[in-house]
């Protein structure tokens, strides 16, 4: 369970690249992760599952360097959360695999 009271909650802020949808910084003092959050609405007609669309929102935080400014203000990289987001309808699935994200990158990078 997270207190949000002992984080600073922004959305739609500049950072990177492009515009988080939402980051929580720890307030000072607070040895707490800070979390970054990306929201996809998932398309059923792409022919993709939710899983698929989890990992364009956690691609689009590596690719767009969402963390940036948290790294900028002292923030180590270890001690950032990144989280994905895909609705369908009612439907939610909440993904945080790095990994799979680095294998799907580099994979369109060798197709390429």
């Amino acid at each position: 369970m997270v207190d949000l009271a002992d984080y600073a909650i922004t959305s739609n802020r500049e950072s990177g690249y492009g515009r988080y949808d939402i980051m929580l910084k720890p307030k000072e003092g607070k040895n707490l992760p800070a979390i970054v959050i990306e929201f996809k609405v998932h398309d059923s007609n792409d022919g993709k599952d939710l899983a698929a669309t989890v990992l364009t929102a956690l691609k689009q935080i590596e690719e767009r360097k969402y963390a940036a400014s948290l790294i900028t203000e002292g923030v180590s990289k270890k001690n950032i959360r990144e989280y994905g987001f895909a609705f369908e309808g009612k439907t939610v699935l909440i993904g945080d695999d790095r990994q799979k994200v680095d294998s799907i990158i580099k994979s369109v990078e060798n197709a390429m």
